[in-house]
């Protein structure tokens, strides 16, 4: 029998936008904070080190993807699996996997770290580290790498807190993180002159108290409560968790293996160019960075519609998703006027921000910002469809959608176009792979919104 706690739960009778707003927006704020981690270490780096720093941070930058692929496919996953159980008032289910979703993160972020720690050399170099750049990109990364565990958790935590209802803790959490990242990095590589260590240890420092803060959250679930026997790991519950987050996960993972190409093109190719190895490293890091900050709140409406997306498809109220996933799409693409109007008239002037270089340098900056970037108003469709499907329990999909843009096209075409182009090449890869995955995403969709159940009032 139907309980008054299921029936009348929130995601499935307040109106869609109230809680587009109420779940989106600490979403956007959690991911806009926690893409300033990058931000401001490439902010102070730049300006205290240059460019080899910022070339650094790039060339280092593949093993953060990785971290966050961990954290979306347990955070996410959990998530979904969490609401999708509650909404079909499987609530002993959904505490297990709320429970077991922490453990895989913990768990991921030690095996990250070990990894990350032994294997250092070997993966910068895969990584496309220059002769002049590994050593600072040695340093910086030997440091951030003891924090996987907790970037991890405090980023896949916050969608296991969403789940139960407080999405404006998380936010809290990641917010009190880079305010102490920024105020560290201001110290450790300003006043101590601690370089490129300095900027480590600060981010790593934000993101254990910010982990100690979700951790702290948990103790006091308010859904159902997380008893200590919940968190020894079980396969059935992991491997369900981690299906339903293979989609987003597979999509970090697709960004860190084209990090990884684009990174060893752009130092191929720039080193047959004007520009040089580490120039085009430097732009590329700084402006991909930019972009996510950008990014970051397509990717935050897409977490604001998950639970939504996922409890009401569990309850059976399809028209409630259809609307909840057309609303974000007009908010993403929105806000991805605003980044294009930004990237096409203010290039010279962003890259500027994080430090002084050549004229090559700002040359080589304005042309991967407007033409890479030229997609940017539709961008964020092809992460939200992908989420949508993984949050109504059809991950295949989700995941295909997800690799479609990184992997299916993209890579391919990094691949090919510069052996034809140069380093132009690899600039005009980014719109033509954003086109074709924005036509799969728009296809895709559209079947799933034309069936005869979303129809119904």
């Amino acid at each position: 029998m139907e309980t008054a706690e299921i029936r009348k739960n929130p995601l499935g009778e307040l109106p869609v936008d109230k809680l587009l707003r109420q779940f989106a927006v600490p979403s956007i704020i959690a991911m806009l904070v926690s893409n300033l981690y990058n931000i401001v270490d490439q902010f102070f780096i730049g300006q205290a080190v240059g460019e080899l720093g910022n070339a650094a941070t790039n060339v280092a930058f593949p093993l953060t993807p990785s971290c966050i692929a961990v954290a979306l496919m347990f955070g996410i996953g959990g998530a979904a699996a969490f609401n999708l159980s509650m909404g079909r008032k499987e609530t002993e289910n959904a505490a297990h996997y709320a429970a077991n979703a922490i453990s895989a993160m913990i768990l991921g972020g030690v095996f990250l770290c070990v990894i990350s720690q032994i294997f250092l050399d070997p993966l910068l170099t895969a990584f496309g580290a220059p002769d002049d750049v590994m050593p600072y990109a040695k340093t910086y990364t030997r440091v951030t790498a003891m924090g996987f565990p907790f970037l991890i958790l405090s980023s896949g935590g916050g969608h296991i807190i969403r789940a139960d209802g407080s999405p404006r803790f998380i936010m809290y959490c990641n917010l009190l993180g880079a305010v102490i990242n920024t105020i560290l990095d201001w110290l450790f590589v300003f006043e101590f002159s601690w370089g490129m260590a300095g900027a480590g240890l600060a981010t790593i420092i934000g993101q254990i108290i910010a982990a100690l803060l979700v951790i702290n959250y948990l103790r006091g679930y308010k859904t159902v409560p997380l008893r200590l026997s919940l968190f020894i790991p079980r396969w059935s519950y992991i491997k369900r968790i981690a299906t339903l987050g293979m989609s987003p996960c597979s999509n970090q993972l697709a960004m860190m293996i084209v990090q990884i190409v684009l990174n060893n093109s752009l130092s191929y190719y720039g080193a047959h160019s004007i520009y040089g190895q580490a120039v085009p490293l430097a732009c590329a890091g700084i402006i991909m960075k930019v972009n996510m900050v950008f990014f970051s709140i397509p990717i935050g409406i897409s977490q604001g519609l998950q639970p939504i997306a996922s409890f009401n498809y569990g309850a059976e109220k399809y028209s409630r998703v259809k609307s909840a996933y057309q609303r974000s799409v007009l908010y993403a693409v929105i806000v991805g006027l605003v980044a294009f109007a930004l990237f096409q008239c203010f290039p010279r002037q962003i890259i500027g921000i994080f430090g002084q270089g050549s004229s090559e340098y700002f040359a080589f900056a304005e042309k991967f910002f407007r033409i890479f970037l030229l997609l940017t108003a539709l961008n964020g469709i092809q992460p939200l469809t992908g989420n949508l499907f993984t949050a109504i329990g059809k991950p295949g999909i989700g995941m295909f959608i997800s690799l479609t843009r990184q992997i299916i096209f993209f890579l391919p075409l990094v691949i090919l176009l510069p052996r034809i182009f140069g380093i132009d090449g690899v600039i005009y890869t980014g719109p033509i792979a954003d086109a074709i995955a924005l036509a799969t995403a728009i296809y895709m969709v559209s079947r799933e919104l034309n069936r005869k159940e979303y129809k119904q009032k």
